[in-house]
């Protein structure tokens, strides 16, 4: 389930790969005296008589934060402490257990008992899970938690999730859009395992192109990043991490049908490499060292579905093909993995065939190829120091058509990021820098509109830790980027984590975010209209502040585990891409002309109430106001339209002993959001004039239950909008397509189908 340690803490380079959290990589070091013994060791379990190793398992010294996580093949190493003996060793699932070391030479051999055991191992917790080291509060979403939906890419990946909301941006591409902090999607830095990936031309649809059976865990983190990352976190910042080639589940199988008609299959597949060697002394060494995957990935909705009897697909027809082939090396001093990305994908939305060539629809093709490869330098006598080396190139082609609109877009971008981290005195004091470059070459048409660019950044970052066992983490970090168009930028951040008692945890956040927006790909539902669209002006980067502050408690009621999570953080901007559709038929993009702003308050309670019960309670509160109009000189503040005041999330979850059976339920409540007033007839003149129009709040039922085997297979049925709610008229004037009042995405602001069943297996075999 902790898989997702493994690549990341590469790049952190901490003891034994070491511990790390996506976007900051800020971890407590291993110990407070770098002259001390290495105590190391294995961390496993035992399945079928076999030791197997438990990859990010972690380790402590009791009543510090001072530890570590084990690597790929269950191996750590941490320096010992000066006075305490008594080494915790954890795994979410698992009966912790504490080992008194009396000599830190000796190597360590630690088995961990599962708490719920079928022939395989099943990993149990809780469906929030707040990392208790890192100064950014960070959620974890494991595997466990991805299981109790469908969960068939990213973007349906947050159905039990409070942080992170998921709707349709129109009601024809099928695009779906996420919510994070009361902004959009494009300010949350999308990393998948530590490369950013969804962002550019993939903003669009990129949230679809992340199957879920693919993913082992994701990691969100409220508010400003780790500068080491980039300079594009602005509202936060999201890392997945995928299956890894050395994963000892060496097979798995997915397939998935539901009932509009779409039906998808997917496999993971890993091995070890066997090297055939003369030699047999090393032919186990070498065996051990390279190991491969393959992820594969194809999907397809084929049935024309009209719920509402407006004369268009609910759902675009669509088919994907989506493939990763991926090695990893892994040695003493020395660890790579690298691998290509293959993408393919056609939409076909609007009108239903029964209209035939003259019908109304939205045509898109995306091609996606992408090299990645991650290289990392280690150090097993200095645990503290390392240098890696991040590479990535994409080449993104994506042509579309709105009606007899057409839209091409092409984008080709390299990116490389080298990190060196190591102490300063003692690890107490930690410090990583180093060099970054980031090429972005842009290609987008629509109809007579180009707005091609190409951006060139060179930048360099330093990053300071200071850690004052079991109380204080602080973090300052601060980078300079040189942008061929817009000169040099500073991104400075700050963040701090001071623990009030050893279950109670107050983080504080602030930080900087610059990013360059692509008005059309960030607005393809806006497309799908009418509208005719005014650039109105040479755009800006955005540029934005994050504050942000938390307080984390884990207690006990009646003797059941609980845990409250309350957080606060204000977005605001000194300069933003305005999409003003507050004009019927036209579409304005500007920068922004006075103040902007997201206020963002959550509070979250999990608690366990009886044995294998789960529940989860979140209230969120959203205040975003946006400045209207001062392109025109008629400026005025207007609540962000399709952004919901109020939301409400209940979660429940019960399993059976051995979790032979699974029931999962999440109930939401979406409060009222503005949307554009868009009455037959009337045209405003003024935007004080202007009069504003609400969406009404709906609820939202999802539920599953799933059946294991002890053979591997498992079997789920599950529904998602089970209480049936959908808006009525999400398409203004779909009678007349090719009409001057035609608008499909300004005003979908609910569910545009109803009530949905899926059935699904799941197959890993017995080892």
């Amino acid at each position: 389930m902790h898989y997702f340690f493994t690549w990341i803490a590469v790049l952190a380079m901490w003891p034994a790969l070491g511990q790390s959290i996506p976007g900051s990589e800020t971890q407590t070091p291993p110990s407070p005296e770098p002259s001390l013994a290495t105590v190391s060791g294995f961390v496993g379990e035992t399945v079928n008589g076999k030791q197997v190793p438990l990859v990010g398992a972690t380790l402590h010294w009791a009543g510090t934060t001072n530890g570590t996580v084990t690597d790929s093949i269950g191996h750590f190493s941490l320096l010992a402490h000066s006075t305490v003996k008594q080494l915790i060793v954890s795994y979410v699932g698992y009966q912790s257990d504490t080992i008194t070391v009396d000599n830190p030479a000796a190597t360590l051999s630690i088995i961990l008992r599962s708490e719920k055991t079928l022939q395989e191992v099943t990993v149990s917790g809780a469906p929030g899970q707040i990392d208790r080291i890192n100064p950014i509060q960070t959620e974890f979403i494991t595997q466990r938690t991805l299981a109790k939906a469908a969960c068939c890419n990213l973007s349906e990946s947050f159905e039990t999730n409070a942080s992170v909301s998921v709707s349709y941006s129109d009601a024809v591409t099928g695009a779906r859009q996420i919510q994070f902090l009361g902004l959009g999607g494009q300010y949350v830095q999308t990393n998948v395992e530590n490369i950013p990936t969804v962002r550019g031309l993939a903003t669009t649809f990129g949230l679809n192109y992340i199957p879920g059976t693919w993913i082992t865990s994701i990691d969100v983190g409220k508010g400003a990043g780790s500068v080491v990352n980039g300079y594009e976190s602005m509202s936060g910042q999201m890392n997945v991490e995928l299956q890894k080639p050395d994963d000892r589940q060496y097979l798995f199988l997915n397939g998935y049908v539901n009932s509009f008609g779409r039906a998808e299959g997917n496999v993971n597949w890993s091995t070890p490499l066997r090297i055939k060697r003369n030699n047999l002394a090393n032919r186990a060494a070498a065996d051990s060292k390279w190991s491969m995957g393959v992820l594969g990935h194809v999907s397809a909705l084929r049935t024309e579905i009209d719920q509402n009897n407006d004369g268009f697909r609910d759902l675009p027809l669509y088919t994907q093909v989506n493939l990763i082939n991926r090695y990893k090396y892994s040695g003493e001093r020395f660890m790579a993995q690298f691998g290509v990305k293959a993408l393919y994908e056609d939409r076909d939305g609007g009108q239903l065939s029964r209209f035939g060539e003259s019908r109304y629809s939205f045509l898109n093709t995306t091609k996606r190829l992408e090299f990645f490869s991650k290289t990392a330098r280690l150090y097993p006598d200095k645990p503290y120091k390392g240098l890696g080396l991040i590479l990535n190139g994409v080449h993104h082609e994506q042509s579309a058509r709105f009606g007899y609109s057409p839209y091409d877009g092409r984008q080709q971008t390299l990116y490389a990021n080298l990190i060196y981290q190591t102490i300063i005195d003692n690890t107490n004091h930690t410090i990583k820098a180093g060099l970054s470059y980031l090429l972005d070459d842009y290609r987008e048409n629509y109809k007579a509109i180009n707005t091609a660019r190409t951006e060139s950044v060179p930048g360099a970052f330093a990053e300071y830790t200071y850690t004052y066992p079991e109380k204080l983490t602080l973090v300052l970090g601060g980078r300079f980027d040189y942008h061929n168009l817009f000169g040099g930028q500073w991104t400075t951040r700050a963040h701090i984590k001071y623990n009030l008692s050893p279950n109670l945890a107050l983080r504080a956040s602030a930080g900087r975010g610059f990013r360059v927006p692509n008005p059309f790909a960030e607005n393809f539902g806006y497309l799908v209209s009418s509208r005719t669209v005014y650039l109105d002006e040479q755009l800006r980067p955005e540029v934005s502040w994050n504050y942000g502050v938390s307080l984390t408690n884990d207690f006990s009621v009646f003797s059941k585990k609980a845990s409250i999570v309350i957080d606060y953080h204000r977005t605001t901007f000194q300069n933003q891409l305005i999409v003003d559709v507050e004009h019927p038929r036209e579409l304005h993009l500007y920068n922004l002309r006075g103040p902007s702003y997201a206020n963002s308050f959550q509070a979250e309670v999990n608690i366990q109430p009886a044995k294998r019960v789960e529940v989860k309670a979140a209230y969120r509160l959203f205040d975003v106001q946006q400045s209207m109009g001062g392109m025109f000189g008629e400026e005025r503040l207007l609540p962000k339209m399709m952004v919901s005041r109020d939301r409400v999330l209940l979660n429940a979850g019960y399993a059976l002993p051995y979790d032979k059976w699974k029931f999962d339920a999440t109930l939401q409540w979406n409060g009222p959001r503005r949307i554009p007033y868009l009455k037959e007839g009337y045209v405003h003149t003024t935007y004080q004039n202007m009069p504003t129009d609400y969406a009404p709040g709906f609820y939202n039922l999802n539920a599953q239950v799933s059946r294991a085997f002890r053979s591997g297979w498992e079997i789920y049925l599950g529904g998602e909008n089970l209480t049936g709610f959908r808006q009525q008229d999400p398409i203004v004037a779909p009678n007349d397509p090719f009409g001057q009042n035609f608008d499909a995405g300004a005003r979908v602001w609910g569910p545009v189908t109803g009530q949905m069943i899926y059935l699904g297996f799941r197959f890993k075999p017995q080892t």
